[in-house]
């Protein structure tokens, strides 16, 4: 196998981490909607922590976007 398949190769499997990512973006929005649907006063306090969620699996996504990169072109 040439070294340049390879590092394909290794950088297509790298990035199946962003799937997990945007099942668990969805995830976070759809449980968002269904809180805020139940009880909208508790909207203030639940935003917040809908954004945290999604920041921390968002950095998910771009590690295996970085990781990628790194294997196709380092």
């Amino acid at each position: 196998m040439d070294i340049e398949a390879a590092k394909f190769i290794g950088a297509g499997l790298a990035v199946i981490g962003v799937i997990g990512s945007g099942i668990g973006i969805g995830t976070i929005f759809a449980s968002f909607i269904q809180a805020v649907g139940r009880n909208p006063a508790a909207q203030p306090a639940v935003f917040p922590m809908t954004m945290l969620g999604f920041a921390l699996v968002e950095a998910i996504a771009l590690f295996a976007l970085v990781i990628a990169l790194v294997i196709l072109f380092g």
